[in-house]
């Protein structure tokens, strides 16, 4: 889930990233996995794989997996969890090594919030330049709309002290992401289709599968 290949910010957190993590978002990928399941020998692109966890659970459908990433400490947890069954890349989200219509689902999970602003759009282009035009596009990230007591106020601030530990440049992101209305406004821009959305954590979590117009 990182992308800006200058100081890895993960560096020191890799190790511990899916104990810390996985509970709060284990739910989320079955949610995502469940709006368009994929079949053995289907391609899965994760562009900022992180640890990898999500790209073992496609692997473990049969699924051939895919991930890029920009934390080489991220990259060394998932070569470690997947082996030699997953294609591993070390590169940015805004100039990915892939052809044009490579894969059936491309996959972005709380990636775009902590994109630096003027790459955001970037990152969407390639990611719908190297979905199939058959496939889908996942986007998951925090969703700016208003947070629904108790559940998503509980959420808010959890999601605000994960914000704030990362970094004051990630912290930096993520506020622009959610000042600019989240997700919608790029998938907007870009002229992608929502095939299914849906805004689940109280209010503080969008899912949206999308497809090229």
């Amino acid at each position: 889930m990182t992308l800006n290949m200058t100081a890895d910010p993960y560096s020191k957190k890799a190790k511990r990233y899916d104990a810390f993590v996985e509970p709060f978002v284990r739910a989320l990928r079955v949610i995502g996995m469940n709006m368009f399941p994929l079949g053995k020998g289907m391609s899965v692109l994760d562009i900022g794989c992180g640890t990898g966890t999500h790209l073992e659970i496609y692997q473990k459908r049969g699924c051939t997996v895919i991930g890029i990433d920009s934390s080489p400490a991220m990259l060394e947890v998932a070569r470690a969890k997947l082996t030699e069954r997953a294609e591993l890349h070390l590169g940015e989200a805004s100039h990915m090594p892939f052809p044009p219509e490579s894969f059936d689902l491309v996959l972005a999970m709380f990636l775009l919030h902590e994109t630096p602003a003027r790459i955001r759009s970037s990152v969407m282009k390639e990611a719908k330049r190297v979905t199939k035009r058959s496939g889908r596009f996942l986007a998951i990230d925090y969703h700016p709309g208003a947070a629904r007591f108790p559940r998503g106020w509980l959420y808010k601030m959890v999601i605000l002290f994960m914000e704030i530990s990362v970094g004051r440049k990630h912290f930096r992101n993520y506020r622009d992401f959610m000042a600019n209305g989240g997700l919608e406004p790029l998938i907007s821009k870009l002229g992608l289709a929502i095939d299914r959305k849906k805004i689940t954590g109280g209010g503080t979590v969008g899912l949206y599968l999308l497809r090229s117009n």
